[in-house]
Order: C-alpha cells, then structure tokens, then sequence
C-alpha cells in the first residue's frame, strides 16, 4: 500500500427500504457476514456478499460507530461499500427494553429462535455503543 492509498477513505451507504441510513467516508468498515465478519478498508477487492444480522461498525479517525443490520446484501467496489438490508439502527437507537423483553419472552411460531438471537444482537450492539459513548 503506498502513501496515497493509505490516506484514502472508504464511502460506507447504507439503505434500507424506508431511508438511507448512513452516507459517510471512513477509514474502516466492519461488516456482519452471514459466516463471518469481514473488515473494508481502502484499495480493497471488489465483492459482492451476504450479510448475516449483526453489528456493521466504522471508524473515522479515533471514533467508531456502531449499527445493527438486520442481514442483507453488501457490495465492495471502488472504495464504495455499499449496504443493502431490511433494517439498520444506530446503536442509540436500539429500544433494549424491547430486546429485552423478546430475549425474555419470544414471539411464539417458527420465527422463535432467529428473533431472540436479532434481540441478543440487538442488546450487544447497544451495549457496546453506550460504552463508547462515555
């Protein structure tokens, strides 16, 4: 990696059906793949994979930010990450008693077990975002 490409950005979009949640440059995104987590930075191959319910972190000089994703698609191409998913919420947007509440007393039918895990998710990415933030 030369100089140049060292002090380059990455533009991270992030889309859901209803808005455009995130539209910024950072040094670094962390994505939730559905068999992984995956890290972006500056100059990377281009990609197109499946994103896994989990946290999609950034990183903007010493700042990180931290978002729930609610699975998806995710695309890599020309310093561009572009994410394409159902739902996304700022960490401070997660409601944890909600999660909490679903941790604690799941929705009945087959849908059980994957809505406890998006709460347990949930809670962590809010969790890890309020510790940040003091």
């Amino acid at each position: 990696m030369n100089a140049s490409t060292s002090s380059r950005n990455v533009q991270i979009v992030v889309v859901t059906p209803e808005r455009t949640v995130l539209d910024a440059p950072v040094d670094f995104v962390s994505l939730p793949m559905y068999d992984g987590e995956l890290g972006v930075l500056p100059g990377r191959a281009a990609l197109i994979g499946r994103l896994g319910p989990g946290e999609l972190r950034t990183r903007k000089g010493t700042v990180t930010q931290r978002y729930f994703v609610d699975g998806g698609f995710a695309q890599v191409r020309a310093d561009v990450v572009t994410v394409l998913t159902a739902r996304a919420l700022k960490a401070e947007e997660i409601d944890q008693q909600a999660a909490s509440n679903i941790v604690q007393n799941p929705p009945a039918g087959e849908g059980r077990a994957k809505a406890q895990e998006r709460a347990r998710i949930q809670l962590r990415v809010a969790r890890k975002g309020s510790e940040a933030a003091v």
